[in-house]
């Protein structure tokens, strides 16, 4: 099977994460879901200019989490470097307007 087929059949499965350094002592789990409502949660992403990070173990990961509670300190350094990303992704928008 191509990779293109594996995609093409894949569920697709999303986690979105809120964080306010000033406010939260962690980031928090504000949607999740697989198929249906992992496309849904993907599409509202790309459509508000928020960026979608590819990452199929961290999203298993969190798809077992309540949505609205903080991420255990296991999770930390991973959720950290994604966060970098978004980070490194608005300031390049930014700067490209």
């Amino acid at each position: 099977m191509s990779d293109q087929q594996r995609n093409k059949n894949r569920v697709p499965r999303a986690a979105a994460l809120t964080y306010n350094p000033e406010t939260d002592q962690a980031p928090r789990v504000v949607a999740s879901g697989q198929g249906e409502i992992g496309r849904k949660i993907i599409e509202a992403a790309k459509q508000n200019g928020v960026p979608v990070h590819e990452d199929p173990v961290l999203v298993e990961t969190l798809l077992a989490f309540e949505i609205g509670r903080e991420i255990p300190p296991e999770l930390y350094q991973v959720v950290a470097e994604v966060l970098a990303f978004v980070q490194s992704m608005e300031r390049r928008s930014n700067h490209s307007k």
